[in-house]
């Protein structure tokens, strides 16, 4: 295989991943307009590394959701005005602030987190889980190679 056409591969990986975050973002903006649900896409995704580990710093949020820090300011004080979450004084360092879920943002979980799943669980119907696995150690060696 030449040089050319493995980059030509791997830029029509990256449509294809750029392609299926698309069509996530559509079909999750979907489910929250039907149910009234009033949040976007971004701040579903800070709510959902809140859902993995609560009580974290706005800079690991960031980190975790790769997004830049200015943005997760915007984002933060939009889910705070939604008393979606809150942020707490670090006890060990008084200049942090880590974010907390709160009740309603644990509540909008068990409604979100059925239909995600059940995307995903339709988007690999017809894969086998060791394709999957297979895809996800590529594009992992790929972006270790891009850091």
């Amino acid at each position: 295989m030449t040089v050319a056409t493995k980059a030509e591969l791997c830029v029509e990986l990256g449509k294809a991943m750029n392609e299926m975050r698309h069509r996530l973002r559509q079909h999750v903006q979907v489910k929250m307009r039907e149910h009234n649900i009033n949040l976007t896409f971004e701040m579903m995704e800070v709510l959902s590394c809140l859902w993995k580990k609560n009580g974290i710093n706005q800079q690991e949020i960031a980190y975790m959701s790769l997004k830049d820090k200015s943005s997760m300011t915007y984002l933060i004080d939009n889910l705070v005005k939604r008393n979606l979450v809150t942020r707490v004084e670090d006890e060990s360092d008084r200049r942090n602030k880590l974010i907390y879920l709160t009740e309603d943002a644990q509540n909008l979980k068990d409604t979100l987190f059925p239909w995600v799943t059940e995307m995903y669980t339709h988007a690999a119907s017809n894969l086998q889980e060791e394709d999957i696995i297979n895809c996800t150690q590529v594009i992992n060696a790929m972006v270790e190679k891009l850091k």
